[in-house]
Parts: C-alpha cells; structure tokens; sequence
C-alpha cells in the first residue's frame, strides 16, 4: 500500500506542477518529474496496479490544493528549484485565504 501512496503524491505533484503556467520553465520541471515517476515505477512494480488509471483519476479527482503541496513533496524530493517552491507556497495561500 505503501508504493501506491507514494505513486499518487507523485503523480499528484506531476499535475500540480503542471498547474503553474506562470513558471517559464515549467516543461522541463513536468519532464524531470516524469523521469522521476517512471525510475520509481520501474524499481517499485505493483502488481495488479492500473498506473495509467489512477493517474487519470488524480488528475481528475484530486483538488488542485492537494496536487500543488505533493508538488512541493516531490520538489523535495528532486531537489527542485526554489522559485518554484516559493511560487507554489504563495499560490496555495491563496486557499488557505479562502
């Protein structure tokens, strides 16, 4: 159970990066964490996973609130840049002011 949670805030973070259209160099960000995702899968396989639809699910389901703080788990994680960290931060107070 552990894996798949740790596909979900991964994809989760994948789809709240892809959020920050304010970012010039978001694409490479989405690249680099897509590489990420699929080393990850590749040394963890979970049998009887459908990967592809519970990626579609948290892109669908999943608020945007959510995916931009696993956002900032995988920016941890890869050692991300942290003017996008401080642009997620201050987007997400924007939900927090709601």
């Amino acid at each position: 159970m552990e894996l798949e949670n740790q596909f979900k805030y991964l994809v989760g973070g994948y789809y709240g990066v892809s959020l920050m259209d304010n970012y010039p160099l978001k694409e490479y960000m989405l690249k680099e964490i897509e590489e990420y995702i699929r080393a990850v899968v590749k040394e963890n396989t979970i049998k009887d996973f459908d990967y592809k639809k519970e990626a579609e699910n948290i892109k669908e389901n999943m608020s945007d609130k959510t995916k931009l703080q696993d956002a900032l788990i995988v920016l941890n994680l890869i050692k991300g840049p942290m003017d996008l960290v401080f642009l997620i931060k201050e987007r997400l107070k924007g939900y927090a002011n709601k």
